[in-house]
Protein backbone atom coordinates (compact mmCIF):
# COMPACT_ATOMS: atom_id res chain seq x y z
CA UNK A 1 0.00 0.00 0.00
CA UNK A 2 1.24 3.47 -0.89
CA UNK A 3 1.77 5.68 2.16
CA UNK A 4 -0.77 8.50 2.34
CA UNK A 5 0.46 11.87 3.56
CA UNK A 6 -2.31 13.50 5.61
CA UNK A 7 -0.24 16.50 6.70
CA UNK A 8 -1.93 18.81 4.19
CA UNK A 9 -5.43 18.07 5.56
CA UNK A 10 -7.30 19.64 8.46
CA UNK A 11 -6.00 18.36 11.82
CA UNK A 12 -9.43 17.55 13.28
CA UNK A 13 -10.57 15.76 10.13
CA UNK A 14 -7.36 13.72 10.17
CA UNK A 15 -8.08 12.76 13.78
CA UNK A 16 -11.55 11.55 12.79
CA UNK A 17 -9.98 9.38 10.10
CA UNK A 18 -8.77 7.19 12.97
CA UNK A 19 -12.31 6.22 14.01
CA UNK A 20 -13.10 2.52 13.55
CA UNK A 21 -15.85 1.72 11.05
CA UNK A 22 -17.81 -1.56 10.87
CA UNK A 23 -16.73 -3.66 7.89
CA UNK A 24 -19.52 -5.80 6.42
CA UNK A 25 -20.13 -8.32 3.68
CA UNK A 26 -22.70 -7.66 0.94
CA UNK A 27 -25.46 -8.87 3.26
CA UNK A 28 -24.57 -6.33 5.96
CA UNK A 29 -23.04 -8.95 8.24
CA UNK A 30 -20.11 -7.54 10.26
CA UNK A 31 -16.75 -9.05 9.31
CA UNK A 32 -14.38 -6.82 11.27
CA UNK A 33 -13.30 -3.22 11.66
CA UNK A 34 -11.02 -0.77 9.92
CA UNK A 35 -10.21 2.90 10.26
CA UNK A 36 -12.26 5.51 8.47
CA UNK A 37 -9.09 6.29 6.51
CA UNK A 38 -8.77 2.68 5.31
CA UNK A 39 -12.45 2.48 4.39
CA UNK A 40 -12.35 5.63 2.26
CA UNK A 41 -9.19 5.03 0.24
CA UNK A 42 -10.11 4.18 -3.35
CA UNK A 43 -7.23 1.68 -3.48
CA UNK A 44 -8.98 -0.42 -0.81
CA UNK A 45 -12.45 0.17 -2.25
CA UNK A 46 -11.39 -1.08 -5.69
CA UNK A 47 -9.99 -4.24 -4.08
CA UNK A 48 -13.30 -4.93 -2.33
CA UNK A 49 -11.83 -4.51 1.15
CA UNK A 50 -13.67 -1.44 2.39
CA UNK A 51 -17.45 -2.04 2.39
CA UNK A 52 -18.72 -0.57 5.65
CA UNK A 53 -21.91 0.42 7.44
CA UNK A 54 -23.21 4.00 7.23
CA UNK A 55 -26.36 6.02 7.79
CA UNK A 56 -28.13 8.97 6.16
CA UNK A 57 -30.62 11.16 8.03
CA UNK A 58 -33.28 13.28 6.31
CA UNK A 59 -34.73 15.74 8.84
CA UNK A 60 -38.02 17.48 7.99
CA UNK A 61 -39.52 20.34 9.99
CA UNK A 62 -43.23 20.71 10.77
CA UNK A 63 -43.69 22.67 7.52
CA UNK A 64 -42.52 19.63 5.55
CA UNK A 65 -39.22 21.23 4.54
CA UNK A 66 -35.99 19.21 4.38
CA UNK A 67 -32.80 20.39 6.06
CA UNK A 68 -29.78 20.25 3.74
CA UNK A 69 -26.18 20.79 4.69
CA UNK A 70 -23.17 21.86 2.70
CA UNK A 71 -20.11 19.94 3.85
CA UNK A 72 -17.23 22.02 5.18
CA UNK A 73 -14.24 22.70 2.97
CA UNK A 74 -12.14 21.04 5.69
CA UNK A 75 -13.73 17.64 4.98
CA UNK A 76 -11.37 15.12 3.41
CA UNK A 77 -14.06 13.42 1.31
CA UNK A 78 -16.55 15.44 -0.75
CA UNK A 79 -15.56 18.87 0.63
CA UNK A 80 -18.04 21.64 -0.15
CA UNK A 81 -20.68 19.23 -1.47
CA UNK A 82 -24.39 19.64 -0.71
CA UNK A 83 -26.01 16.64 0.93
CA UNK A 84 -28.81 15.46 3.20
CA UNK A 85 -29.15 16.57 6.81
CA UNK A 86 -26.51 14.27 8.28
CA UNK A 87 -24.55 11.29 7.02
CA UNK A 88 -21.79 9.32 8.73
CA UNK A 89 -20.97 5.89 10.17
CA UNK A 90 -21.86 3.73 13.15
CA UNK A 91 -18.59 2.91 14.89
CA UNK A 92 -17.10 -0.41 15.94
CA UNK A 93 -18.31 -0.05 19.52
CA UNK A 94 -20.93 -2.11 21.35
CA UNK A 95 -23.66 0.54 21.46
CA UNK A 96 -23.45 1.26 17.74
CA UNK A 97 -23.11 -2.35 16.56
CA UNK A 98 -26.48 -3.50 17.94
CA UNK A 99 -28.74 -4.44 15.05
CA UNK A 100 -32.19 -5.01 16.58
CA UNK A 101 -34.51 -2.22 15.41
CA UNK A 102 -31.42 -0.59 13.86
CA UNK A 103 -30.64 0.75 17.35
CA UNK A 104 -26.88 0.97 16.76
CA UNK A 105 -27.32 3.07 13.63
CA UNK A 106 -29.93 5.21 15.43
CA UNK A 107 -27.49 5.92 18.25
CA UNK A 108 -24.78 6.83 15.76
CA UNK A 109 -27.15 9.16 13.91
CA UNK A 110 -28.20 10.87 17.13
CA UNK A 111 -24.53 11.28 18.09
CA UNK A 112 -23.59 12.83 14.75
CA UNK A 113 -26.59 15.16 14.64
CA UNK A 114 -25.17 16.69 17.80
CA UNK A 115 -21.54 16.63 16.61
CA UNK A 116 -22.25 18.20 13.22
CA UNK A 117 -25.34 20.31 13.82
CA UNK A 118 -25.46 20.83 17.59
CA UNK A 119 -28.92 19.19 17.76
CA UNK A 120 -29.44 17.96 21.32
CA UNK A 121 -30.49 14.33 21.79
CA UNK A 122 -33.74 15.27 23.51
CA UNK A 123 -34.84 17.03 20.30
CA UNK A 124 -34.33 13.84 18.28
CA UNK A 125 -35.15 10.84 20.53
CA UNK A 126 -34.17 7.47 19.13
CA UNK A 127 -37.79 6.52 18.50
CA UNK A 128 -38.14 9.58 16.22
CA UNK A 129 -35.83 7.95 13.67
CA UNK A 130 -38.04 6.27 11.06
CA UNK A 131 -36.00 3.58 9.30
CA UNK A 132 -36.96 3.31 5.61
CA UNK A 133 -34.46 0.97 3.95
CA UNK A 134 -30.79 0.32 3.14
CA UNK A 135 -28.79 0.98 0.00
CA UNK A 136 -25.39 -0.27 -1.13
CA UNK A 137 -23.39 1.99 -3.42
CA UNK A 138 -19.84 2.84 -4.45
CA UNK A 139 -18.66 6.32 -5.47
CA UNK A 140 -15.33 8.13 -5.86
CA UNK A 141 -14.69 11.51 -4.25
CA UNK A 142 -11.47 12.20 -6.15
CA UNK A 143 -8.62 10.02 -7.34
CA UNK A 144 -7.59 9.11 -3.79
CA UNK A 145 -10.77 8.96 -1.69
CA UNK A 146 -14.26 7.54 -2.11
CA UNK A 147 -17.16 5.65 -0.52
CA UNK A 148 -18.39 2.05 -0.51
CA UNK A 149 -21.21 1.71 1.98
CA UNK A 150 -24.32 -0.08 3.15
CA UNK A 151 -26.30 2.98 4.11
CA UNK A 152 -29.20 2.95 6.61
CA UNK A 153 -31.71 5.64 5.66
CA UNK A 154 -33.69 7.43 8.37
CA UNK A 155 -36.35 10.14 8.27
CA UNK A 156 -36.79 12.37 11.32
CA UNK A 157 -39.65 14.86 11.67
CA UNK A 158 -38.84 17.52 14.24
CA UNK A 159 -38.44 21.25 14.74
CA UNK A 160 -34.92 21.59 16.10
CA UNK A 161 -32.43 24.16 17.30
CA UNK A 162 -29.09 23.99 15.50
CA UNK A 163 -25.57 25.13 16.27
CA UNK A 164 -23.51 23.90 13.28
CA UNK A 165 -19.91 22.82 13.79
CA UNK A 166 -17.92 24.89 11.24
CA UNK A 167 -15.32 22.13 10.95
CA UNK A 168 -18.07 19.86 9.62
CA UNK A 169 -20.63 22.11 7.95
CA UNK A 170 -20.25 25.15 5.72
CA UNK A 171 -23.96 26.02 5.61
CA UNK A 172 -27.43 24.63 6.22
CA UNK A 173 -30.80 25.46 4.72
CA UNK A 174 -34.35 24.12 4.55
CA UNK A 175 -35.90 23.41 1.16
CA UNK A 176 -39.32 22.48 -0.18
CA UNK A 177 -39.65 19.56 -2.57
CA UNK A 178 -39.87 21.96 -5.50
CA UNK A 179 -36.77 23.86 -4.34
CA UNK A 180 -34.81 20.63 -4.11
CA UNK A 181 -35.93 19.62 -7.59
CA UNK A 182 -34.77 22.99 -8.92
CA UNK A 183 -31.45 22.65 -7.08
CA UNK A 184 -30.82 19.33 -8.82
CA UNK A 185 -31.81 20.70 -12.22
CA UNK A 186 -29.60 23.78 -11.88
CA UNK A 187 -26.68 22.29 -9.93
CA UNK A 188 -24.25 22.06 -12.83
CA UNK A 189 -25.13 25.53 -14.17
CA UNK A 190 -24.68 27.06 -10.71
CA UNK A 191 -21.51 25.11 -9.90
CA UNK A 192 -23.10 23.19 -7.00
CA UNK A 193 -21.71 19.77 -6.11
CA UNK A 194 -24.05 17.09 -4.74
CA UNK A 195 -22.87 13.98 -2.90
CA UNK A 196 -23.46 10.75 -4.84
CA UNK A 197 -25.41 9.00 -2.09
CA UNK A 198 -27.74 11.99 -1.72
CA UNK A 199 -28.34 12.03 -5.46
CA UNK A 200 -29.04 8.28 -5.52
CA UNK A 201 -31.49 8.44 -2.60
CA UNK A 202 -33.29 11.50 -3.99
CA UNK A 203 -33.65 10.12 -7.49
CA UNK A 204 -34.67 6.62 -6.37
CA UNK A 205 -36.79 7.12 -3.25
CA UNK A 206 -37.05 10.54 -1.65
CA UNK A 207 -39.89 12.23 -3.51
CA UNK A 208 -42.34 9.39 -2.92
CA UNK A 209 -41.39 9.37 0.76
CA UNK A 210 -41.79 13.15 0.89
CA UNK A 211 -45.32 12.79 -0.49
CA UNK A 212 -46.13 10.29 2.28
CA UNK A 213 -44.56 11.79 5.39
CA UNK A 214 -47.78 11.08 7.28
CA UNK A 215 -47.79 7.45 6.17
CA UNK A 216 -44.15 6.37 6.28
CA UNK A 217 -45.02 2.95 7.69
CA UNK A 218 -46.36 2.02 4.26
CA UNK A 219 -43.12 3.18 2.62
CA UNK A 220 -40.72 1.04 4.66
CA UNK A 221 -38.67 -1.78 3.13
CA UNK A 222 -36.65 -2.96 6.10
CA UNK A 223 -35.36 -6.25 4.70
CA UNK A 224 -34.02 -5.19 1.28
CA UNK A 225 -30.55 -3.86 0.56
CA UNK A 226 -30.97 -1.91 -2.67
CA UNK A 227 -27.86 -2.15 -4.88
CA UNK A 228 -27.54 1.25 -6.55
Amino acid sequence: MVAIDLSTYDEEQVRLMGEMCILTDDNDQPIGAQTKKFCHLMENIKQGKALHRAFSVFLFNSAGELMLQQRADEKITFPGYFTNTCCSHPLFVKDEMEVEDQIGARRAAQRKLFHELGIEADQVPLDKFEFLTRIQYMAPSDGLWGEHEIDYIFIVRADVQTNPNPNEIKSIKYVTKEELQNLFVNADKEGLKITPWFRLIVETFLYKWWDNLDNLAAMKDVDTIHRL
